[in-house]
Parts: structure tokens; sequence; C-alpha cells
């Protein structure tokens, strides 16, 4: 294992205790007697997990925490002590702790919280590693260090290895794919078949034959019987993307897939049955579905076992730089580039901005951005003209000049949509409603310029 845990207590037979518990199961042990000690050692030794006494003299465990968190400092605390109050319980997670554990210490509870806390910094550590892997740059990670980030990805680590379903919720664009993948790639399901299919750019007659298969001669068409996504991904993941699309006669069956197990496939009668996890999202109110009728309440509640809401990128734009650089050295890498960043006045422009179009929007205005590039630093006047001008506003008799035709009825259509998509909450029908232009064509156009992938 040759996991680093610091204990940090002031009495020497709590930390003995504590590291012959933690020497037989497979970890390396260093103590230290007071929080200045302890704050010593986390920054010479980097420990995977540090188990924090509350009650020491000299610098509590509140105290050493407070420094920890304002440092930046990334190492998971448990919080440890026989006089818990709610007080001392809230302040102690709103300085970061991981977990908090009351004496008399169990001992499968605090192997138990170490090995989650191991497994989360594991996670993080992976999710924000952006560099090279097999010679290519990594593009399936979670980039972002703000406090929404890492409780996010501490609930990651903490369902990844169980059967739960999970249901990821966010504005279209800010990353509920990457979500599932993590949650995949860091389950015991890891090694078997993440599969993912999109709810929304399906045809409502093939959906059902898509999930479940379907037997020869089952429809016009069905030339030879074919495996559903389901079969594929027995023992892996499968993901559901824009769940809120899905038609009420299909919602019935994916329940019984979760409640038992088992399906049959289109036109056959043949009972199979799979084990797979499913992780659905959606960017719909659910709810609100429900009491319109058009989503059923019971397959809400089998799918909502675990709720992770994303943020939009606008409530978190200190991730933005970060961000940023991995897009940059991505897009660089992909199209044979050597843009190493933003100038300093485009680098504000993007971080003042709202980004409707969340994470997708600013992967797509950055990889625009390299491709027109001569350089190796991006300027102002390599961003489109809408977000120079900050009121994502066509200015109709301002500089059109180096644009050509198709450029500029793009960047229009771009801004149109965009600001139908948000005035109708990115409901995808009422927005193709609003723009009288069927949904089909209304998701082809998405695609093509850039909206969603």
């Amino acid at each position: 294992m040759d996991k680093l845990v610091l204990v940090v207590d002031d009495e020497q037979s709590v930390r003995e205790a504590l590291g012959d518990i933690l020497k037989d199961n497979g970890y390396r042990v260093e103590c230290a007697s007071d929080g200045r000690e302890g704050l010593e050692m986390i920054d010479r030794l980097n420990p995977d997990v540090v188990l924090l006494d509350i009650r020491m003299p000299e610098m509590d465990g509140i105290q050493a925490l407070e420094i920890i968190s304002r440092r930046g400092q990334n190492v998971p605390v448990i919080l440890i002590t026989a006089y818990g109050s709610t007080e001392t319980t809230i302040e102690a997670m709103k300085l970061g702790a991981f977990d908090y554990l009351m004496k008399p210490l169990k001992v499968n509870e605090i192997l138990d919280t170490i090995k989650k806390a191991v497994d989360i910094k594991e996670l993080i550590r992976r999710s924000q590693r952006d560099g090279i892997k097999e010679d290519r740059v990594r593009t399936d990670v979670m980039i972002g260090r703000s406090p929404v980030m890492q409780n996010i990805y501490k609930t990651i680590g903490r369902v990844a290895n169980s059967n739960a379903t999970v249901l990821i919720r966010g504005e279209s664009g800010t990353g509920k794919e990457l979500v599932a993948r993590a949650i995949h790639f860091n389950s015991v399901r890891k090694d078997k078949n993440f599969i993912k299919i999109n709810c929304a750019s399906i045809p409502e007659n093939l959906l059902e034959s898509e999930l479940f298969g379907h037997e020869k001669g089952a429809f016009t068409g069905a030339v030879t019987a074919k495996q559903g996504k389901f079969e594929l991904a027995h023992q892996g993941t499968v993901f559901l993307d824009e769940i809120g699309e899905m038609s009420m006669s299909t919602q019935a069956k994916l329940l019984r897939v979760l409640q038992e197990r088992e399906f049959e496939r289109v036109g056959g009668t043949e009972t199979i049955q799979v084990d797979v996890r499913i992780v659905a999202a959606t960017n719909k109110d659910l709810e609100k579905s429900i009491d319109e009728g058009t989503f059923r309440e019971d397959l809400y509640y089998r799918l909502n076992v675990v709720d992770i809401m994303l943020p939009p990128l606008r409530e978190r734009k200190e991730d933005i730089p970060e961000l940023v650089e991995h897009i940059i050295k991505t897009c660089s890498y992909e199209h044979g580039k050597t843009v190493t960043g933003f100038a300093r006045e485009a680098m504000e422009l993007l971080a003042h901005y709202d980004w409707p179009g969340n994470i997708r929007e600013l992967k797509n205005i950055c990889e625009r951005a390299v491709l027109m590039s001569s350089g190796p630093l991006l300027t102002v006047e390599d961003l489109p003209r809408s977000l120079r001008k900050k009121n994502r506003r066509i200015d109709w008799l301002g500089e059109l000049q180096g644009d050509s035709l198709k450029e500029i009825v793009a960047e229009v259509e771009r801004e149109v949509i965009l600001k139908a998509l948000e005035d109708n909450n990115w409901n995808r029908s009422a927005t193709a409603q609003a723009l009288k232009m069927n949904r089909s064509s209304l998701y082809a156009k998405m695609k093509e310029l850039g909206i969603i992938e």
C-alpha cells in the first residue's frame, strides 16, 4: 500500500495505538505531538492523510486545520476528538476537513475513513494531472481546484466503488460526461465497458432498440439480431445522457432494468439478465417534469440514489486559467501548433465573461483561437467579436474586416441559438420551437457551431 498517514495527537498512548493499527494494515505512519509539529511535518513529508486531534495545547486541531486550508495544502484531514459539538463540527467542515471521528475510536471506522481519504486524494491527483499520457495530451481529465470541484471529487471517490446509481445534473456543457467517466474508471468496473448513449440524439422509435437490442425481423430494417447497449455493457457502466428526453414507455422499461436487472430484446421473448451500473445525466428540472407528467417519479427516485450537481462555469471562474491552460495544451498538440497561452488582456476578458455555454463554449473559443493563431501568444484579436464586446450582442456596424461572410454568418447564428437556449433554460424542444425549426435540425446546427460535441 505504501501510503503515509500522519497522526497528530498530544497523547502518546493514542499515537502508539493508532500507529500500531495502521502499520498492521499496511500504512506507513509518522507522528506529531502538537499542531505546530504537525504543520511542519505536513510541509516536509506531504502525507497522504492526516489524523488530527482537536484538543491539544499550544495549537489545537481547528487552528492547525485553518492554516492547512489557508495554505491550500491538498491533504485530507480527519479530525478526532472526545469533545464533539455542533459548532465544532460545522467549523471543521467549513475549513475543509475530510471527516470527523469521535473518541473512543472504532478500528473499522478509522480504517474505512482513511481508505476513502486515500482513494479521493488519488482521484484528485489523477483528475488534475493534465500532462502527457502515452505521448498524447490527456483530454479526459476533470480540471478545477475550486472548493465546489473539490467536493465533487470527494463525492466521486466515495461512490465510485459502490453499485449506486448516480444522477449528474448541470447545465449543458458543464462536463457531466467527464464525471460519469471518472466514476467508472475509479470503480471495480473500470476494466469493463463504459457505454454512453445520448437519449436526445436518437429518434424515439430507435432508442428502445439501441438500449435493449432487437431480434431479427422485429421491425422493418431489422435484418439481423442486434445486442443493445445494456448487453454490451455487462459488468460495466451505462451512461444515459439527457435522461430527461426519454419517453414514458422507454422509462418504464428502464425502471425494470434498475429493479430486476433483466429485459427482453425488441421482438424477443428470452429474458436477458445483466449486471450494469447506471449513471444518468440531465440538464432538465426532473422534479418539474414529474409535475408535468413527462417523467416517472418512481424512476426518478431509482436514478437519484446519489445526486451530483455540477456548477456552471460562471460560478467557478477561479478555475478558468487552469482550464484554459489545459485546453490550449490539448489543442496545440492535436493541431500541431506551438501556442503557449493568452496575453493578459485576453485572459481578463475570458475571466469576466459569463460563459452561458460553460466549458464546452470555452473549449470551442480556445480551439478556434489556437487554429487561427499566427504566434505563440493569443491576443484579444484572436477572440470572437461578441466576447470582445462582453455583452454578447453583435455590433452590425462594427469591425467586420478580416472575417469572411461565412464566418460572420456562423457567429451570428451561434449567438442567436445561444440566446434562445438561455431564454428556454437549455430545453432543446422549446428552443427549436422558439426558433421555428425542428429539433433534429437544431441539434445538427448546435454540433456544427461547436455548441455541443
